[in-house]
């Protein structure tokens, strides 16, 4: 009579399937995420209130673009004619020589392209502006 023998058990976990299934969720979902991201609208102008500029020293200059896409820079409270954006950034370049540590915001009409707002700041990033804020309507006062 012939005696088996006992095999010992293999205490070892087979993750070959596992990485096979992990492979093919990877290829899956490197397929789909560039898919998924395109097509989002956004309506930037809103935002929660902020106090990220201080400005108890001095008033901030403020370059608006309106609707229509014309340009306008006021001080404080005194909104200046329409102008072109060459002369927004040397009236701020000036502005700014006289008292560098005043901040400069961008005011942008909700309808205004985004371009435009791009081409004003770098309008004013070539005038010597260091920094840029972007002002925004809060959810409060609609």
């Amino acid at each position: 009579m012939y005696l088996r023998k006992r095999r010992k058990q293999v205490a070892e976990i087979n993750v070959v399937p596992y990485i096979d299934v992990m492979l093919v969720l990877l290829i899956i979902f490197m397929a789909t995420a560039p898919l998924i991201t395109h097509g989002v609208k956004v309506d930037l102008p809103k935002m929660e209130e902020s106090d990220l500029v201080d400005t108890k020293d001095s008033p901030p200059i403020i370059a608006s673009i309106d609707a229509q896409g014309r340009y306008y820079v006021s001080v404080g409270t005194d909104p200046e004619k329409p102008m072109d954006a060459v002369e927004v950034a040397a009236i701020i370049k000036l502005k700014l020589q006289q008292n560098p540590d005043t901040p400069v915001m961008i005011k942008g009409d909700g309808k205004v392209s985004y371009q435009e707002v791009l081409l004003l700041m770098d309008f004013l990033k070539n005038a010597g502006v260091p920094s840029v804020g972007l002002m925004t309507k809060s959810f409060d006062e609609e």
